[in-house]
């Protein structure tokens, strides 16, 4: 594995190998000294072209546990203003010393570019390109499925994958890498995927994908899920009215306090809740639902830095 550009691409013992590696990094964070020296002497540079706190502080995170130097370039008030392209921009990157590249960009496809051409020899890892990709929150997300899962199951987590999971995915599929990477990467885990959206916001093709589509949640939560993952509306991505407020957004696909009670009343006591975030609260998840026990939306932030040091040492490490 020489970059991480989409979970599209990942075979299963793959994907595997890294939640495998993810929970040996895990337990570096419940030491005293919360680091490792695998990665010293090494540089990693977050390249970010479109904001996202939590995913390049996540980054950063995993790369200083591992003793890995961090270069952070973020293009608001950079060069790039001026007019530098994103060959110039990640030359100059590898010119300082970086050996991986953790990319986000408004443009699909601009990891992929970078990792294609010869104008970096780097290791790149797509942290989020438009609205293909983002590898490795399904990861995470993936990770934090299979602690659950094997929890349930009594089994260890460790060379597991998600065969027989339900899995549901809620909201604006239409803007979201996050369902895209999911889809792929959980079905190559063997889960079932089921998505639930308006239709104005599932993409043209989406029948052809390999998912279950439903327009209704609670038809999708009497089915008796093992996981319901909310996705943000993202609406500064929204040029146009996909549905007629945000309302009737909540009413019909929001996960409020009347559907965490319905979970409760049909005896699931083991269907948790994940949420990319940030989350609008009050819009596509109620407080209530947001802050209850079957939420692992901290979990999730968590196990991001314990999957991230996993792909940075596997990529950088020689350890593949």
């Amino acid at each position: 594995m020489k970059h991480l550009l989409s979970t599209y691409d990942l075979g299963r013992a793959d994907a595997v190998r890294i939640l495998d590696v993810a929970e040996e990094m895990a337990t570096v964070g419940t030491r005293e000294i919360k680091k490792l020296p695998a990665l010293r002497g090494r540089t990693v540079a977050t390249l970010f072209f479109e904001d996202s706190t939590r995913t390049r502080i996540s980054f950063e995170a995993a790369a200083k546990r591992l003793s890995a130097d961090v270069i952070n370039f973020a293009a608001k008030g950079s060069s790039v203003s001026k007019g530098e392209s994103l060959k110039d921009t990640a030359q100059t990157l590898e010119a300082i010393g970086a050996e991986a590249v953790v990319i986000r960009h408004g443009a699909s496809g601009a990891a992929a570019r970078l990792a294609s051409t010869d104008w970096i020899s780097s290791a790149v890892i797509n942290a989020g390109d438009g609205t293909h990709e983002h590898p490795t929150q399904a990861l995470l997300d993936a990770f934090t499925l299979r602690q659950h899962w094997a929890k349930v199951q009594g089994v260890d987590p460790l060379g597991t994958g998600l065969d027989g999971m339900s899995v549901v995915i809620v909201g604006d599929v239409l803007h979201s890498r996050v369902a895209r990477s999911n889809l792929w990467l959980l079905k190559t885990l063997g889960a079932d995927v089921t998505f639930v959206a308006p239709p104005t916001l599932l993409p043209i093709g989406a029948d052809a994908w390999p998912c279950t589509i439903n327009y209704d949640l609670d038809d999708a939560l009497a089915a008796g899920p093992d996981a319901v993952m909310m996705l943000r509306v993202q609406a500064e991505r929204m040029n146009a009215a996909y549905f007629p407020s945000t309302a009737e957004y909540s009413r019909r696909w929001g996960f409020d306090d009347a559907r965490l009670a319905a979970l409760d009343a049909r005896g699931l006591e083991n269907t948790i809740i994940l949420h990319p975030g940030p989350m609008n609260r009050g819009l596509e998840i109620s407080s209530g639902a947001a802050d209850s026990s079957r939420a692992v939306v901290l979990q999730q932030v968590s196990n991001g830095v314990a999957v991230r040091m996993a792909v940075l040492y596997l990529l950088l490490s020689g350890d593949h």
